[in-house]
């Protein structure tokens, strides 16, 4: 499984609905993305230009891409952004990875 951060700002709509119903939405949304095959690490409120950060785990590209395609399109959040994350293990095979590659930058 891949993780990801996801960054995101809530729509006006989406804050009027919190307002008028408060409520833990990283319970709702942890059991959605869970039929997804995804699972919701962690939650986080946030102060800045996201109001909030998530990291899930997803099975792959395709399946993290997809989830946040329908989330993007329900018009609850604004300003997704998606980061990939590797532990450290994977970080440290892609610097040996680098290693490995034959690279000649421009002009040289």
């Amino acid at each position: 499984m891949a993780k990801y951060m996801i960054q995101a700002s809530y729509s006006a709509e989406a804050w009027a609905a919190q307002i008028k119903n408060p409520m833990n939405r990283m319970e709702v949304v942890g059991k959605q993305m869970a039929a997804m095959g995804c699972k919701l690490i962690d939650g986080y409120m946030t102060f800045g230009d996201s109001d909030l950060v998530i990291i899930v785990d997803a099975p792959d590209n395709i399946t993290a891409a997809g989830m946040l395609i329908k989330v993007a399109s329900s018009g609850a959040l604004d300003n997704v952004s998606t980061t990939v994350l590797l532990d450290m293990n994977d970080a440290v095979a892609a610097i040996k990875k680098a290693g490995e590659f034959d690279y000649t930058p421009p002009g040289k």
